[in-house]
């Protein structure tokens, strides 16, 4: 770990003097891009934080959003005011972990879980649901099926053991993320007005106590780690910047956090994650205006002879740095070691510098940390980088396109538009009795209910959640494939009838100091804030992840996306056919496509190349993205509405069949190969019993009658003058192939 020699020249300035070894230690971590954000931030003012909803924005460990009230959970925010939002809140953040989760796998993504359960709690809430969005290079490369299988083991392990329930999330394999995986991690949680922490330092003289486990040596340089490129011997070199996760003693202190905040002992709080003692606390100072003195030695430590350094930047696991009043100090001990945790008083927050001494084996403690916390925290200097805007891909179609039996089994096999069942069934989704849609559907559900006992569906809320980018899409097209991202994720969340409430990103991408893909990463953000902004959707939080990086070469620009909406009560369609109502149904595409392949799973295989899909707002099918979404949540709503699919990975084909059970099936004809596998998002197939109803219910979307609704559990489709036939056993042994290659 080294300044530049341009930050030693700004802080040597700053503070009149050379600095310590811990200081130039502390401001390369503080300053790296991971977080600082030097690259990124000067883009993302482009993004919406604001709405009625929102309790708190970007800038805190998560965000804080305020739940509509049941009767207007199902309206559009743009159709809500003030009054129409309750006392119940709920918080929302993802994190990247991206390098370690190379390194190893296992600890890499447990930690993730573990760093972005935390985040949660130092606002005050109990954390309800994860999201997983993972990301490997190709299925049939060794490397990223022991990535995969670690990163799925790694969640699975942290998750379930700390009873928090996950949920959804989303599964990409491309080769570009060969050398660099991506493991993002959303979390929801629950909390109030009256249980609501933040992140700011309220008062000079109160105590700075740290509670969790011992720190030790593992996790160092971690963020200093995570903002470079990963070189050919990270898996040996860069061990030691692997945190290493314990999740019963993270289940320990979700409980303790629990009590502290029922009985008001937390006045500020954050987590210990990146840069460990010195980020959190001094950011948690600085965001107050404050400073502090902290004594090191007093840190409760699990091995021997640390030194300022170590102690200071180690980001050992399950951590956390509360602010406390000087007469609740001794009830926060008691419950820390109620809950069998460690508990330190490391010092006070002051109205000067942040200063952290240290004595070690001398006789008494001297300074090694002298500087304004808002220079530590804020000081970074914006990078000023050149961009290179990306190029408009070429409509080359192959001559000779695959018959369309092999292009349907290719495209319903492929690894990222195949079934993730062998993912999600190693989780514990069911976990805390609120989740009301499991995975494998379009969205998540979690019911929020009314606390009397004899209280139904349509008293409470529906928490709709989703999340995920597509790296084809953005590959081929970053600006329009983050509009399709953003589309996508709110399409999901209109399946089960919910409308969004608010969104938090994860933008993913490589080296930014290489003009061409600094240029993508620029069309992904700018492509994210308009959707979203389209679709009244604000973006209140988010992690960005750059120098994704290897001898490979770059990721593609990634920009996940998390999405929260609500609807009222928590029932929803299923995204499959309703047999016994086959013979008085019908199926029907509500939506219309973009006319293009480009970044399609289809010329995945056939190979060629093509424009990316005209959105519906680029083609007057929506006047608005948010009105869309709309329009699609009220049709899945609808009574008459027996099932509800979105439209997008492997197009209507790979939709179709996703909605085949063994007792029902579908006879549906399409025009040609684009009608079959265009990806275009914001589509959704209703099986209905009241076309007319749906369609008046729609107001001017098109309507597109697709076939009738059959009862002997198969896919027969048309496509020009080809056709196939699938039975529901041919379409599972497709889309199976994760589960039969890892069993």
């Amino acid at each position: 770990m080294s300044l530049s020699d341009a930050d030693h020249e700004l802080v040597t300035a700053e503070l009149g003097r050379e600095p310590t070894a811990a200081e130039a230690a502390l401001f390369e971590n503080l300053w790296s891009e991971h977080c600082a954000y030097r690259s990124s931030r000067p883009l993302l003012s482009a993004f919406d934080s604001e709405g009625d909803q929102v309790v708190v924005g970007p800038g805190d460990d998560a965000a804080v959003l305020a739940l509509p009230d049941p009767e207007a959970a199902d309206r559009p925010a743009s159709e809500r005011d003030a009054d129409d939002y309750g006392d119940t809140y709920v918080t929302f953040g993802v994190e990247s972990h991206n390098h370690p989760s190379f390194v190893d796998p296992f600890d890499g993504a447990a930690t993730g879980v573990g760093g972005i359960v935390r985040d949660t709690m130092s606002m005050g809430a109990y954390p309800v649901g994860l999201l997983d969005s993972l990301y490997f290079g190709g299925f049939d490369r060794e490397r990223s099926r022991y990535l995969f299988e670690g990163v799925v083991e790694g969640i699975s392990h942290y998750g379930n053991c700390i009873g928090v329930p996950t949920v959804g999330g989303s599964v990409a394999f491309h080769g570009g993320y060969e050398g660099n995986p991506l493991v993002n991690v959303a979390c929801v949680g629950l909390t109030n007005e009256d249980r609501l922490v933040t992140a700011t330092a309220q008062e000079p003289g109160n105590k700075l106590v740290l509670v969790g486990n011992g720190t030790g040596r593992d996790g160092l340089g971690g963020a200093s780690f995570a903002s470079e490129d990963l070189a050919e011997d990270a898996e040996t070199e860069d061990r030691p910047a692997v945190q290493v996760g314990d999740p019963y003693a993270e289940k320990r202190l979700i409980e303790c956090n629990e009590a502290l905040v029922d009985e008001g002992l937390v006045l500020s709080a954050r987590d210990l994650g990146a840069a460990g003692l010195g980020g959190a606390s001094s950011e948690l100072v600085a965001k107050g205006g404050l400073g502090a003195r902290i004594e090191l030695d007093r840190v409760h430590q699990r091995e021997p002879e640390m030194n300022a350094t170590e102690i200071l930047l180690a980001e050992s696991q399950e951590r956390m740095c509360y602010e406390v009043a000087p007469d609740d100090v001794e009830r926060v001990a008691e419950l820390a070691e109620r809950f069998d945790l460690g508990c330190s008083v490391i010092g006070e927050v002051t109205d000067g510098n942040y200063v952290c001494e240290f004595a070690g084996d001398a006789d008494e403690s001297e300074p090694v940390v002298d500087a304004p916390a808002e220079f530590l925290a804020d000081g970074a200097p914006m990078n000023d980088l050149a961009s290179e805007p990306p190029g408009e891909p070429e409509r080359d179609r192959p001559d000779d396109e695959p018959p369309l039996d092999e292009a349907v089994a290719a495209v319903l096999g492929a690894p990222s538009t195949a079934s993730k069942r062998w993912v999600y069934r190693q989780y514990d989704h069911e976990v805390g009795t609120r989740t009301a849609v499991k995975p494998g559907d379009d969205a998540a559900l979690l019911a929020i209910r009314e606390t009397e006992p004899d209280s139904n569906s349509a008293d409470g809320v529906g928490l709709a959640l989703a999340s995920g980018a597509n790296p084809k899409w953005t590959a081929v097209a970053p600006y329009e494939g983050a509009r399709a991202v953003a589309l996508e994720n709110a399409t999901n969340l209109a399946a089960t009838g919910a409308v969004p409430l608010a969104a938090v990103d994860c933008l993913n991408g490589g080296n930014p100091e290489q003009p061409d893909v600094y240029g993508a990463f620029e069309g992904i953000v700018d492509g994210l804030a308009d959707a979203c902004s389209a679709l009244d959707t604000p973006i209140v939080g988010g992690n960005v992840s750059l120098y994704n990086d290897s001898v490979e070469g770059p990721i593609p620009p990634t920009p996940t996306l998390a999405v929260l909406g609500t609807t009222r009560g928590y029932d929803a369609p299923p995204a499959a056919l309703d047999a016994d109502r086959a013979a008085d149904s019908e199926l029907l595409l509500v939506g219309a496509g973009g006319d293009a392949l480009g970044g399609s799973e289809y010329l995945a295989h056939a190979g060629g190349s093509d424009r990316f899909p005209t959105l519906p707002d680029d083609s007057g099918a929506a006047d608005d993205l948010g009105d869309l979404v709309a329009s699609l949540s009220a049709a899945a709503r609808h009574e008459s509405t027996l099932a509800a699919h979105d439209v997008s990975e492997g197009g209507l084909a790979v939709a179709l069949a996703e909605l085949v059970t063994d007792d029902a099936g579908v006879d549906a004809t399409l025009p040609d190969r684009v009608a079959a596998f265009d990806e275009t998002p914001g589509r959704l197939l209703v099986q209905t019993t009241d076309p007319e109803a749906v369609a008046a219910e729609v107001g001017d979307l098109p309507v597109f009658r697709l076939g009738e609704v059959t009862t002997d559990g198969t896919l027969s489709l048309a496509v020009g003058d080809e056709s196939i036939a699938l039975s529901a056993d041919a379409v599972r042994d497709h889309r199976d192939v994760i589960d039969r290659e890892l069993a």
